[in-house]
């Protein structure tokens, strides 16, 4: 045994993936003497396990704290204590892996060593490879280099000027209000778990859904992508202007810049900014390849000049009086802060420069417009959160701290540029800030330059991991170009944002374009916000962020989109179009995937609202909804690939009036629950592909039961919840039973339609559902409602909905009512033809008397000899087998000296009421033939089983009603009314 407490082999060490050492298991292995020590048989093992318990030590590092070692070390008690978890059937490595699986983290199965081979494990967490970032210089320093820009040094005096020192507070309060309310919405979000790369989208999508998310996020990228081509042209011009002889192309053009000399001066060339441009894109994308080390090497550099920049200019600002001061600066002066301290605004040149037939006219929303961008970057530290050491705190800290940084340092800047320089001097020195620097302007050209590149690479570093988080997510297919792994910096992305920061450059003018960059902007600060609002409105279980700060009204405030429409409204309109778009398109071209996001949860607890809103009473006529319970698989057998006829979710939809309402698709699975538990989960699966295959709006519902009847009755007694329990039960009527021999059908229909009556359910059979039609296959003729019995109007209102399908939209509706005498048609059927007028129903109503049933029955008059030979036929074939079933009832009571018994339960046979029954069924079945041959769909009332009937005897009855009719309903209503005559 060495120093460090490992067991000594001759064998070779290997390594497995979470950073354990293995080594080959001998026979006097601590683990092995330990299971042995667990036998009760094995006594005389178990003192050489005590023994060698004390020679073996565990390696732990050697930065680990004593008190750490003291509670790792392990006690001869301690397999003991290990032992007892084998009652929940954990091992010694559920705690790591079942910890990492809660946060999604993929985490690789745990290596098992080979046969014959020892084991030697050391203690400790494996060290982490890829650099992670601070708050300072993961958050802090991105967001301070995005918000600082070009704005401050070149325009936030002129907007003091046109504004006043009134309104620019104003205005700096209002911008950075939005701003801080958002930071305060992400420090929320971010601080509520675990958090992956992709920044604002990552929290966008996991509260709104993935298609809100990749719309925001592909918008956000967009900006961030346009908006480095803005900071590297800004940073191109300054330097051309600063050092004009640095131009390959030379052009001299008359503008006005602001300065006394109003001639002609020479501007940088277009070819110029260009060519720069995209060499200093082409730098730029070589440091963000060089991954987030040399980033933050390079971050300081750029950041310190900029900073040491603002304090020459507020040095210069001091000492402004004294030192040489040129025209119209005053210094610090009160005379000139009440002066500067209403607004001018008025129409001015391209250049800015105050001009009464000046094309363009500021007020206070342009300058909003002019000014938002200069407060814009809070969310450079959040793209790059998968880089950062702990999101949750360096988020918020680091977030927060550069806007009320930036703030500060503006609010503060409006009262001294106010109180520095006459209100002409405000408007007409563009580089005010350049003028009033101290020692000399050259800091100012060297803080603009390196303020802009900062921000511009920022942007590039950024965006593309934020592409690649949205390609990670596995959304959309066109984005798998974009992926990378964990860990690894995200190449293709950084050149693809490289390529349309190039082309932006090219370009060159991207004014028509920076307003819309300015409004992705705002649109990814929407939807933080309004990610905020709902789930810290909603309130879920899941919603606990360490960020207590926070409140709703503040994410609503901030969520507002009227900046948006201050700035430009065509503009606005413009981003949100391009938005929508992108949402269509994620929603039809986008993979599904189920996030838990904060719709999910606002749909739950809507759902929940309206159950108690319904509450438990009868939900009344006007607002009755079918919700039908579908039986898939009752009878015979379907491919084991098929999880329900094909043709019951075609008349589910015929059901319901423009998709509305709610279909349960339910299957019994034979066996015990414990064994086919797997079974019906997958079978619940393929149902629900199914479902959604045949675009039928419903729910799955697969149950495990020891036989059909009693998994029905306990669906019928359970499924649903208050008013949302389905109230119609649809199934296929069983036509193979005496074709294929199945003589457990009749007992098991009856039941059925038994336990349906004793529930209060709705019953609708459908005879000829191979037939069925689908949405493209239309139908003519009629829809026949055969109206026998009182159904609440069931039959009625199911017709109607049949008519509002295409494949029955042609069809006519025909009611016909039975009468006992012929001197009562004529009334029924005026009250019928009243009833349907009143239920604002179009059909023709026909009354058939029970004489003319006679009359069939027994002469076959009226053109009926054809159906009259065919129901005859199947009215004796009905009759001979009753009989024979009858016989053999008789014959084994008599044998065994007990009552007639009929599915396991003792029968009273009135063979006069068998008669009877035969008798009427097949007047109606002759009626059916009679009238309806030709008819799309026959709809008749189902009869209930007759009681103490023998289950085969009613099987009997209903084969005689459907016999030789194509396209049957049985339909039985339920003890309420599901149509009314008011308003």
């Amino acid at each position: 045994m060495d120093t460090n407490g490992e067991i000594e082999s001759a064998d070779e060490e290997f390594h497995s993936q979470s950073g354990r050492k293995y080594r080959p298991v001998v026979a006097h292995d601590r683990a092995v003497l330990e299971m042995s020590s667990l036998d009760p048989e094995s006594s005389s093992t178990s003192a050489n396990a005590q023994s060698s318990l004390r020679k073996i030590k565990v390696s732990l590092p050697e930065n680990m704290h004593s008190e750490e070692r003291e509670r790792s070390s392990l006690s001869p008690d301690g397999p003991q204590r290990e032992s007892k978890l084998e009652l929940f059937g954990f091992d010694s490595l559920v705690n790591i892996l079942g910890l990492k699986s809660m946060t999604g983290e993929q985490v690789p199965a745990p290596s098992s060593p080979r046969d014959g081979e020892d084991v030697a494990i050391t203690l400790g967490r494996p060290k982490a490879i890829d650099l992670k970032l601070g708050t300072m210089m993961g958050v802090f320093v991105p967001c301070l280099q995005n918000i600082l820009g070009i704005i401050y040094y070149i325009r936030f005096s002129w907007i003091v000027g046109m504004a006043g020192i009134g309104e620019s507070l104003v205005l700096v309060s209002f911008c950075g209000l939005c701003t801080f309310l958002t930071a305060i919405s992400l420090s929320a979000i971010a601080t509520n778990g675990a958090m992956k790369g992709g920044g604002p989208y990552y929290l966008i999508g996991r509260a709104l859904g993935p298609e809100v998310g990749v719309s925001i996020g592909l918008c956000f990228f967009l900006g961030n992508a346009v908006a480095g081509s803005l900071y590297v042209l800004g940073a191109v011009e300054t330097f051309l202007d600063a050092v004009p002889s640095a131009g390959i192309f030379r052009e001299t053009v008359t503008r006005v810049n602001g300065t006394d000399s109003l001639g002609p001066i020479p501007s940088p060339s277009l070819h110029d900014l260009q060519i720069y441009g995209i060499v200093v894109t082409i730098i730029l994308c070589f440091i963000v390849f060089g991954g987030v080390r040399m980033i933050n090497r390079v971050a300081p550099a750029f950041l310190i000049p900029v900073l040491f920049s603002l304090f020459c200019i507020f040095v210069g600002i001091v000492f402004a009086k004294k030192d040489h001061p040129t025209a119209g600066i005053t210094g610090l002066s009160l005379s000139t802060f009440k002066d500067n301290w209403s607004s001018k605004y008025q129409n001015t040149n391209n250049a800015g420069i105050p001009d009464p037939d000046g094309a363009i006219y500021w007020n206070f929303n342009a300058l909003v417009g002019l000014f938002f961008p200069a407060v814009t970057g809070i969310m450079a530290g959040s793209n790059r959160s998968a880089s950062l050491k702990d999101t949750q705190r360096s988020i918020p800290v680091g977030t927060l701290a550069a806007t009320l940084t930036t703030s500060a340092l503006y609010l503060v800047s409006v009262l001294l540029f106010g109180a520095l320089a006459t209100r002409e001097k405000l408007l007409t020195d563009r580089l005010l800030t350049a003028t009033v620097a101290w020692p000399f302007p050259a800091i100012i050209y060297i803080g603009i330059i390196l303020s802009t590149l900062g921000a511009a690479l920022q942007s590039l570093t950024g965006a593309p991991r934020l592409l690649a988080a949205i390609a990670n997510d596995d959304i959309l297919p066109v984005l798998n170009y974009f992926k990378v792994a964990d860990g690894s910096e995200p190449h293709i992305a950084t050149l693809f944002t490289a390529f349309i920061c190039i082309c932006c450059v090219v370009i060159g003018n991207l004014d028509l374009i920076t307003p819309t960059i300015t409004m992705f902007f705002l649109l990814c600060y929407a939807g933080v916000n309004l990610s905020c609002f709902l789930l810290d409105l909603l309130d879920a279980p899941s919603w606990r962020p360490r960020w207590k700060f926070h409140h709703w009204s503040l994410s609503l405030l901030g969520a507002s989109l009227l900046i948006m429409f201050l700035i430009s409204w065509s503009f606005t309109i413009v981003s949100l179009a391009l938005a929508s778009l992108i949402y269509y398109y994620v929603s039809i071209k986008g993979k599904a995937g189920d996030w838990g996001d904060g719709f999910k949860s606002a749909y739950f607890q809507l759902a929940l609202r309206s159950l108690r809103s319904l509450g438990a009473s009868q939900v009344h006529p006007k607002n009755w909804y079918p919700i039908p319970l579908i039986f898939c698989r009752p009878w015979g057998k379907l491919p084991e690939n098929v999880p329900c006829h094909p043709k019951l979710a075609d008349f589910a939809n015929c059901m319901k009036k423009k998709g509305r309402g709610m279909s349960i698709f339910v299957s019994i699975l034979d066996g015990d629950y414990h064994e086919c538990a797997e079974d019906a989960k997958t079978a619940c699966k393929q149902l629900s592909t199914y479902i959604d295959y045949k675009r039928c709006e419903g729910v799955a519902e697969i149950v495990v039961a020891p036989n059909m009847s009693a998994g029905f009755r306990g669906i019928i007694q359970t499924m649903g919840l208050g008013n949302l329990k389905p109230n119609i039960v649809v199934m296929r009527y069983p036509e193979i039973w005496r074709r294929e021999n199945l003589t457990e059908i009749p007992a098991t229909f009856v039941g059925i339609i038994n336990d349906c009556i004793v529930a209060n359910k709705a019953v609708v059979i459908v005879k000829g559902l191979d037939e069925w039609p689908n949405e493209y296959q239309r139908q003519y003729g009629t829809i026949d409602l055969y109206w026998i019995v009182r159904d609440g109007g069931l039959m009625l209102l199911l017709s109607q909905l049949l008519l509002t399908k295409e494949s029955f939209e042609s069809c006519k509706i025909q009611v016909f009512c039975i009468a006992e005498e012929d001197s009562d048609a004529e009334e029924l059927k005026a009250d019928v033809k009243k009833f349907l007028y009143d239920l604002r129903m179009q059909a023709e109503v026909i009354v058939v008397t029970m004489k003319s049933w006679d009359t069939q029955v027994e002469g076959g008059g009226g053109g009926g000899g054809a159906q009259q030979d065919e129901s005859a036929e199947a009215f004796t074939g009905a009759q001979r087998r009753i009989a024979a079933y009858l016989g053999e009832m008789k014959e084994r009571a008599e044998r065994e000296g007990a009552p007639l018994m009929a599915d396991g339960k003792a029968v009273v046979v009135n063979e006069m009421q068998v008669e009877k029954f035969l008798y009427t069924t097949l007047k109606l079945n002759s009626t059916i033939l009679r009238y309806s041959r030709m008819a799309a769909v026959v709809l008749v009332s189902l009869p209930p089983p007759p009681l103490n009937h023998p289950a085969y005897f009613y099987m009997e009855y209903m084969d005689l009603l459907v016999d030789n009719v194509p396209r049957l309903l049985m339909v039985r209503g339920y003890r309420r009314d599901v149509v009314t005559l008011f308003t």
